[in-house]
């Protein structure tokens, strides 16, 4: 029988152990053999195969309609395992030009350690990508929705263009989530999560995600047990119970950060706002085609320098002053003294990334709110323009 994802956020892959309805945390490290055995059958955390690991993976693969699924100990693993999995000495990668500070930094600072190359390209100009390959290319990358900017490419022609040209296609997947967007439905090979986000929800663990074909996850398994990427049990435990929340969380996050966004948008003290749910946003009819919704983060610019802009997160009281995303609480940051501290500040700078620019990662509390809050605040650090509710 098939199922809606609202279902199968809750049932798929479950296992009834002596009837209990939450599935129990196993809290060992390793688990009894038989007398013939082969390595690959040892059940042991490091190898990611308890029978944690397991019912995880079970659900989290229907969720995106994978045929595997490896659960890892950090965002940063998925995709630093990922990469190294696919790529080796004298390949060539191709990368969406805005991507999540630690992503960026491992391309080009990391990898080039190990003899590979890299390009970026613009996601949503499909006719310049050609120009870009190289014999040597093996695998597109690219974003769902980028970091911090919110752009959304032309994530269906990347997947035609892989396999066109016989490249691995990877999607990090974390901002969208599979409520809001489906990678492997559309022809991608891989999908990466910060699991940290919103899969788990509240906050309190660091976990990833890497979802796709058989055969590919299996040697970005291999791979994973040899660097260690493990991610413990009862991380496993609160990771699995945050997915069956996943459903409503983020679609009441798409519903609110659409009404600050709007807000935002209107607000005289606000110069810009980044968020693809608004009609004046430059991926606005790109991302309504391919996305079922826009997402839960949104970030912006104030009339001022960094300095109204630091002054404007510290009157803010609702939002919690941290970085990440996808808690069920709001959280807000500027990009550039967290997720995009790693990088050049010129590089940012080229980018787009200003110093001023703020990320607000939108949770599940009342929307007018968090309105009212934010109002409130920039109505003290912009004093001649007037705020209000939406």
């Amino acid at each position: 029988m098939s199922h809606q994802l609202d279902t199968q956020v809750i049932h798929a892959g479950e296992r009834r152990l002596e009837g209990a309805v939450a599935f129990p945390i196993f809290q060992s490290a390793m688990f009894e053999t038989g007398p013939e055995v082969r390595y690959d059958d040892i059940r042991y955390i490091r190898l990611n195969n308890t029978p944690n690991h397991a019912v995880l993976e079970a659900k989290l693969k229907v969720l995106e309609g994978a045929e595997a699924a490896l659960v890892t100990g950090s965002g940063m693993a998925a995709i630093t395992a990922t990469l190294l999995t696919l790529l080796s000495q004298g390949d060539h990668v191709l990368a969406q030009g805005v991507l999540y500070g630690g992503t960026h930094s491992f391309i080009t600072e990391d990898l080039p350690s190990f003899g590979i190359s890299h390009d970026f390209f613009d996601a949503a100009r499909p006719e310049t990508w050609a120009s870009k390959l190289k014999a040597s290319t093996r695998v597109i990358y690219v974003e769902t929705i980028s970091n911090p900017l919110l752009r959304v490419g032309d994530l269906h022609a990347v997947a035609a263009f892989a396999r066109e040209h016989g490249l691995v296609s990877v999607i990090d997947n974390t901002f969208a989530t599979p409520i809001n967007y489906r990678p492997l439905e559309h022809g991608f090979d891989i999908s990466l999560h910060s699991a940290t986000k919103y899969l788990n929800g509240h906050s309190d663990i660091v976990a990833g995600v890497v979802l796709g074909r058989s055969a590919h996850v299996q040697r970005i398994t291999h791979r994973l047990n040899h660097l260690g990427g493990c991610l413990d049990p009862h991380a496993c435990f609160l990771l699995h119970r945050g997915l069956k929340t996943l459903a409503l969380r983020v679609r009441r996050q798409n519903l609110n950060a659409q009404t600050v966004a709007e807000y935002l948008s209107r607000h005289p003290g606000v110069v810009k706002v980044n968020y693809p749910g608004l009609a004046g946003h430059p991926d606005h009819e790109r991302a309504r085609h391919q996305l079922k919704g826009f997402g839960g983060v949104l970030s912006f610019e104030l009339a001022g320098d960094a300095a109204v802009a630091q002054r404007f997160i510290e009157k803010t009281e609702l939002p919690v002053k941290a970085p990440s995303l996808g808690g069920v609480e709001t959280l807000i940051t500027r990009p550039c003294t967290t997720s995009h501290a790693g990088m050049p500040a010129e590089e940012r700078r080229r980018l787009g990334i200003s110093d001023a620019l703020i990320r607000l990662a939108v949770g599940i509390e009342d929307a007018a709110d968090l309105v009212e809050d934010l109002g409130q605040a920039l109505e003290a650090v912009t004093p001649h323009t007037v705020g209000g509710r939406p």
